[in-house]
């Protein structure tokens, strides 16, 4: 990574935000650099349908919903080309997930959250709220899947923890440890949820390839480090954020930091389309084929939809 500092040296910096605009503002560039990324996502037509199940279901469990944060828009755009319930399913998921990184954040006991979410408890709302989408979620999977659902559910535990640790005693994450750090807070099993959402599964052993693990892995990275510039001011005491660590190891001032990260997301957009085009279709059943295309362009699909949602979203302003 240190490599590409020399990138940003040559290139003009960005300009500073202007008062009163959205931090996601910063990410504008990318709509130039990829090609993916230059033209808004398609927004489900059935986005109010969508928010009004979101909207249900968090009142059944307790969960807060904030419309303005608009959790079923992101999911109305990376699953508008299929039905709504998918769609729904998925702002659910996205519902309960920001649920839980709000209560990591503030909770009292938030580390023991997860060996209650893990062993079936239903105490704590958060808890609840996950077992009720459980249920839906899993009934149609195989058991393949649900470990896979539980690893990186573990993953996310594992990773909060080392976070943990890290606050309790200053330290900062390093540029070479940072992207698997990140992709276990993300919450990786969110990408998992893809597949029930659309009712299909990836074959056990593809998951196991290294262009699938590439396009999963750089999917989650350009979203992560999206999400790390434009949460960076309102989570400004965090160390656990891309712009921060080139700060800190690179030293360089936030404007040459963010159009630093702004480098490696382009990177690992390009990453993930190459990817993409290597995943071993061909020794797929027809309908399988089918299916696992379904999945990958969701992936495809989420960088430009994340972008556009934080641009709408009062999450982080």
């Amino acid at each position: 990574m240190k490599s590409a500092l020399r990138s940003v040296l040559k290139r003009p910096l960005l300009p500073a935000p202007r008062r009163g605009t959205s931090p996601a503002e910063a990410l504008l560039p990318l709509t130039d650099r990829v090609p993916a990324m230059g033209v808004p996502s398609r927004m489900h037509p059935s986005v109010y349908a969508i928010e009004a199940a979101v909207i249900d279901w968090a009142r059944r469990t307790g969960m807060q919903a904030d419309p303005g944060v608009g959790f079923h828009r992101i999911a109305g755009r990376v699953f508008a080309e299929f039905d709504a319930a998918a769609a729904a399913l998925f702002a659910q998921w996205l519902t309960w997930l920001f649920n839980l990184d709000d209560e990591l954040d503030e909770g009292a006991r938030p580390l023991n959250l997860f060996q209650g979410i893990l062993q079936g408890a239903c105490g704590h709302p958060i808890e609840a709220a996950f077992a009720d989408l459980w249920r839906v979620t899993s009934a149609r999977m195989s058991d393949q899947w649900r470990a896979r659902f539980a690893l990186n559910l573990r993953r996310q535990h594992d990773a909060c923890r080392d976070e943990a640790a890290n606050r309790v005693t200053g330290r900062v994450p390093t540029l070479a440890e940072y992207p698997a750090l990140r992709r276990g807070t993300v919450g990786p099993y969110l990408f998992d949820l893809v597949e029930p959402c659309l009712r299909v599964e990836v074959p056990a052993w593809l998951h196991g390839t290294e262009p699938w693990q590439e396009l999963v892995d750089a999917c989650i990275d350009a979203t992560a480090w999206c999400n790390d510039i434009t949460s960076r001011a309102k989570e400004r005491d965090d160390q656990h954020n891309l712009v921060v660590i080139a700060m800190h190891e690179l030293r360089m001032d936030q404007r040459e930091a963010v159009a630093w990260v702004l480098d490696r997301i382009v990177e690992r957009c390009h990453d993930m389309h190459r990817a993409a085009k290597r995943v071993p279709l061909d020794a797929l059943a027809p309908q399988q084929s089918r299916d696992v295309s379904k999945v990958a362009c969701a992936y495809l699909a989420a960088p430009r939809a994340h972008l556009d949602w934080l641009l709408e979203s009062n999450r982080y302003t």
